[in-house]
């Protein structure tokens, strides 16, 4: 469970560039054209250990200042609720300007820290340029230039400071399973049939749920929490910003899950949005199962669930070993089944294997199909076990760990989903000198 940190700021300071070097890929889209960041980006990173989620909020609207204004203040409203820390973003080149004071006005207001990061200043000149910025009355002033990471790592090292630690999970704490997928996917009347009650206003208007919200679930044998999520849309699609930053609370319910079940609607399909939410899950190690809501709607034929089902693991490639589940919240066709399958999910995720046992029937299978030979030296794999993490992990020792190549892990995963079921549970696979 990591800690979310929010980067704020008007558009075109280079905030989706700091990003992109962050989680170093290029992953938001750089351009100078002010506004070019409509969806949320997130991303995992970390610094001296320890990890965090890092979301980009862009600058995205179009239009007049105070258009741009009302934005903006909800955009850092949702922030400061929302994240554990703040990087406040100005550009040296523009120096203060009226919408960086508003920002500034707003960050004030809270308690959470806030590191003012003065970015574009790569040389002498423009390191004195930026004192200017002490005028937003924040105490320290952090200079960087994102282009080429100069000035970040001191930054980094004053704000992973005030992370809060990983809480432990308390042994008795039920499991949380979040309801996570684009709006109007159905999650609202999933729950709704599941509880038997209309908790929860179900509309066709999409982003009628604001915020993620816990129910206890206790019936047919099964106890565990229930957190519904803001659906998460693209932003270019999202007309009034209700749901402006939904992508938030849905990182921060998938942060808190152990298994993530995620809701596409069968007349729309298996769209990019839906695999950006399935990618996110796969990223946090989270258990998946996959609910294809309203499929009373879809025509059918006796290949009909096949060629969908076929369809979803092709594009969840190369992890495929996820649950789909066929379900009509409408009709409440299989929600119990969908239901059996995340707690089935759960169980994976939580399985521990007693290291002799892991030992004699991988070993076995590595005996009989060994690494391949690299520039001719022989890898030798001479003892497994599974790390006390809190989703499947596995180390194996051997003498020459660089020497294991992509093809023989994916390999070596396979075996182990075959032989111990990890069935809707990611799998982290370590290869390491003895």
């Amino acid at each position: 469970m990591s800690a979310i940190v929010a980067v704020v700021g008007r558009p075109n300071v280079g905030k989706s560039t700091f990003f992109n070097r962050m989680i170093k890929r290029r992953e938001a889209i750089v351009d100078a054209v002010s506004g070019v960041t409509r969806d949320r980006n997130y991303g995992k990173s970390d610094w001296n250990g320890k990890e965090f989620s890092l979301i980009d909020t862009g600058g995205y609207v179009k239009g007049s200042e105070d258009v741009f204004e009302a934005e903006i203040d909800k955009q850092v409203e949702l922030a400061i609720d929302e994240a554990d820390a703040i990087i406040f973003m100005v550009d040296v080149e523009a120096g203060v300007t009226g919408m960086d004071e508003v920002v500034a006005k707003l960050l004030h207001r809270t308690s959470k820290p806030v590191f003012l990061a003065v970015n574009k200043v790569d040389n002498a000149k423009r390191a004195g340029d930026a004192a200017e910025f002490y005028s937003l009355g924040f105490e320290k002033i952090y200079t960087i230039a994102s282009i080429n990471g100069s000035g970040t790592g001191e930054l980094l090292d004053d704000l992973v400071e005030t992370l809060p630690e990983k809480e432990l999970k308390e042994e008795d704490e039920l499991p949380r399973f979040a309801i996570v997928g684009r709006p109007n996917a159905g999650k609202s009347s999933f729950i709704n049939a599941l509880i038997g009650e209309e908790r929860y206003i179900v509309t066709d208007v999409a982003g009628t749920t604001r915020d993620a919200i816990d129910t206890k679930y206790n019936r047919f044998g099964f106890e565990f929490n229930l957190v519904d999520t803001a659906g998460i849309r693209r932003k270019s699609k999202v007309k009034e910003d209700l749901e402006f930053y939904s992508v938030m609370r849905s990182v921060r319910a998938l942060e808190h899950c152990d298994v993530a079940v995620l809701v596409i609607d069968a007349t729309r399909g298996f769209e990019g949005q839906d695999q950006n939410i399935f990618w996110l899950a796969q990223r946090n190690n989270k258990g998946i199962v996959i609910l294809v809501n309203k499929w009373d709607l879809v025509e059918k034929d006796t290949h009909t669930t096949k060629t969908f089902e076929k369809m979803i693991r092709e594009r969840c490639e190369p992890f495929t070993d996820v649950p789909i589940v066929f379900i009509s919240a409408l009709t409440k066709q299989r929600i119990f089944k969908a239901i059996e399958t995340a707690v089935e999910v759960y169980e994976n995720r939580s399985r521990r294997i007693p290291t002799s046992k892991f030992n004699d029937v991988m070993l076995e299978i590595i005996n009989h199909t060994p690494p391949p030979a690299y520039k001719g030296k022989y890898v030798k794999i001479k003892y497994c076990t599974q790390l006390p993490t809190p989703h499947p992990t596995f180390a194996f020792f051997c003498n020459l760990p660089q020497y294991i190549k992509d093809p023989y892990k994916r390999f070596i995963e396979n075996k182990l989903r075959d032989k111990f079921d990890f069935h809707g549970v990611p799998i982290t696979i370590y290869f390491r000198k003895k």
